[in-house]
């Protein structure tokens, strides 16, 4: 059950210390790592907006260059890069440019399948 009600739509997240409280405040969370002027971030919004809306996983988005610590603190290599979380601790994260919602879907519930499956 969710610390606080998932949101229906991507948070803008603005540095370490909201990403952290946003990873804080929900059991199951993806973040998107992203940069202003990045095309294939941009063509992911619409996607990102869709898992928020249809998942029980709560979505962020943060840009990296807000602050840099993030950059070291993730392994932010290339953008947009996806991490989940889940109760805090990062269970995956991929950096494969677009991804389309359906696999992205696929890959979220796949993560969090297995992690549920290694404490059974």
């Amino acid at each position: 059950m969710n610390k606080t009600e998932t949101p229906t739509g991507p948070v803008q997240l603005s540095d370490a210390d909201e990403l952290n409280e946003f990873i804080e405040e929900h059991d199951r969370v993806m973040v998107e790592f992203y940069t202003e002027g990045c095309g294939i971030c941009a063509s992911m919004e619409p996607v990102i907006g869709l898992i928020a809306q249809t998942t029980s996983v709560a979505v962020g988005t943060v840009n990296p260059r807000d602050d840099p610590s993030l950059i070291d603190n993730y392994t932010i290599k290339s953008v947009p890069k996806f991490i989940l979380f889940e109760e805090g601790k990062i269970i995956d994260e991929r950096a494969d440019g677009h991804i389309e919602a359906d696999n992205l879907r696929e890959w979220i519930d796949e993560s969090f399948t297995s992690t549920n499956e290694d404490t059974i």
